[in-house]
């Protein structure tokens, strides 16, 4: 069954800029940014996505974490943060239309930390704000069969990914499906359903966003459930988006390092042979002794293979 939520004017604008957005980012080549910006968006959406459920390590810490360098923290600040690294290290692991991933991921990201890691709830749970309780979840014997209907919409429901990542962070955090972590759960599978839209998506910190829009982030959240469907956090959602995309082209002045230039270079061509003209209609403010530099390093360091000489000089990827 279809998750209930409207496809509205300010949806439809909002895929209309994303996807502009994203042929800005193809365009720059930041579909996968250089080294150092994707290992600190890491950090910065471990840091935001932790510090919306009251994790208080900073960013500098969890970079110390990272390079196995001793903190000074709680000792459960630092097994979320551990856990996290760990489980956005396994991305490409984790098949985001399973069940079966979604409970690894789960018990990854909650391990030492509650007992039923990995396992869907078998008790009721309701979120309390204050002293009220502001969602009941569905009883905990329905939630294997809305997880697997969530689960279908996902594979099957034509509808863009973009608009599905929304929809099924929302009725993921409706279900709730664990005991504890649902939140930092959420915003990890709707990274990745976007990760399957546009690569980019995997070291968006979309999560830095919704940390300081946290107020808005449980009010659409808070709408959608008093409506009975998911069309204002979809709007929420992709209001977001827009926004994390934006971020990253303004900031876009990255020198990539001749490696990085290779690497990017791969995802375009995959197979195929090409030429040093293919490679600077690519990277086409870089000068030709520099292309030249960087497709010898490569041969030399046995990433390429040279076939041809001088002006029928041709390569491709081993």
């Amino acid at each position: 069954m279809k998750p209930p939520y409207e496809i509205s004017n300010t949806i439809l604008s909002l895929v209309a800029a994303i996807s502009e957005k994203i042929g800005e980012v193809n365009a720059a080549h930041l579909y996968k940014p250089p080294t150092e910006l994707r290992k600190k968006n890491r950090i910065k959406t471990i840091q935001s996505s932790l510090e919306i459920e009251g994790n208080t390590l900073s960013e500098s810490q969890i970079t110390d974490l990272l390079n196995n360098k001793r903190i000074i923290a709680s000792l459960k600040d630092i097994i979320e943060v551990k856990n996290a690294i760990a489980v956005y290290s396994e991305l490409e692991k984790l098949n985001v239309l399973k069940v079966k991933s979604l409970l690894e991921a789960h018990r990854i990201l909650m391990k030492d930390l509650i007992k039923d890691a990995g396992k869907l709830r078998d008790k009721a749970v309701g979120i309390v704000k204050g002293d009220k309780i502001t969602h009941m979840a569905p009883p905990a014997h329905l939630v294997p069969t809305l997880l697997e209907d969530l689960f279908q919409y996902l594979k099957n429901d034509e509808d863009l990914l973009l608009i599905k990542s929304c929809v099924f962070h929302y009725e993921f955090e409706f279900i709730h499906p664990f005991s504890d972590g649902n939140g930092r759960m959420g915003r990890l599978w709707q990274t990745l359903i976007l990760k399957k839209h546009a690569p980019v998506f995997e070291f968006l910190p979309i999560e830095s966003l919704i940390k300081e829009r946290q107020t808005q982030y449980y009010g659409a959240l808070s709408k959608s459930d008093s409506i009975g469907k998911s069309t204002p956090f979809i709007e929420f959602m992709l209001e977001v988006i827009k926004d994390a995309l934006e971020d990253l082209l303004q900031n876009q002045n990255i020198s990539f390092t001749n490696i990085e230039r290779i690497e990017t270079f791969k995802l375009n061509i995959g197979t195929a042979t090409f030429s040093r003209q293919d490679y600077l209609r690519v990277f086409k403010n870089i000068s030709a002794p520099t292309a030249s530099r960087d497709l010898k390093e490569a041969v030399d360091n046995g990433i390429l293979i040279k076939s041809g000489d001088k002006r029928n000089t041709t390569y491709s990827f081993k």
